[in-house]
C-alpha cells in the first residue's frame, strides 16, 4: 500500500519526475514521456494553503474556473502532500503524459484549453513550486491505475485527493 504522504513511497511505485511547474514549463516538458500513464500533484512538503480569490486558469469555453474559498477549504486534505492524480491516454485516447502534462500547465497559464480537471491546483498560492511526478502505464488501463490511486488516497484520508472532483 502506497503512504501518499511519503515521495519514498511514490517512488517505490515507479513515480518519476518530481519535478516544479515552473521547471517543467521551462523545460517545455523533455522529460515527459510521450506514453500513456497517470500523474499526481505534489505539495512538499505539506502545509497549510493559502488560497487566491480568482483562479489563473484558462476560461475554457466563457467558463470561469473560479470556485469559493469556502468550496477550496471543504476539499483540501490536512497533510497531505497528494493534490491531485490524473491520467493520460488509454482506450480511445491518443493523449500521453506530455500531452496531457502539458494541457494542465496551459490552462493553468491561463490558457482556454480543455483541462478543468484539477483546477483547484490554480487557485493555490505558490503553484508554481508545486511538484509533478508520473508513472508510465504500460500494460494497465490509465484509467483504472488513476481509480485504484484515488481509492487508495480515500482510505488512507477518508476523501479523494484536492484537486480531484470525482473519483
Amino acid at each position: 500500500m502506497i503512504d501518499f504522504n511519503k515521495i519514498s513511497d511514490l517512488k517505490a511505485a515507479d513515480f518519476v519526475g518530481f519535478e516544479t511547474v515552473q521547471h517543467l514549463r521551462e523545460t517545455h516538458l523533455h522529460s515527459v514521456p510521450m506514453l500513456a500513464g497517470v500523474y499526481m500533484v505534489l505539495a512538499s512538503p505539506p502545509s497549510r494553503p493559502q488560497f487566491l480569490t480568482k483562479s489563473v486558469g484558462g476560461h475554457f469555453k466563457g467558463q470561469d474556473p473560479t470556485v469559493s474559498i469556502a468550496e477550496l477549504r471543504t476539499n483540501w486534505v490536512e497533510g497531505a502532500i497528494v493534490l491531485n492524480i490524473g491520467k493520460a491516454g488509454g482506450s480511445g485516447s491518443s493523449a500521453t503524459l506530455r500531452s496531457r502534462i502539458n494541457q494542465y500547465l496551459q490552462f493553468g497559464a491561463g490558457k482556454p484549453v480543455g483541462h478543468r480537471g484539477g483546477r483547484y491546483i490554480w487557485q493555490l498560492n505558490g503553484y508554481d513550486a508545486l511538484r509533478l511526478c508520473w508513472k508510465p502505464t504500460i500494460d494497465q488501463e490509465p484509467r483504472e491505475v488513476e481509480r485504484g490511486l484515488i481509492s487508495a488516497f480515500r482510505e488512507q484520508y477518508g476523501k479523494r485527493p484536492f484537486a480531484n472532483l470525482q473519483d
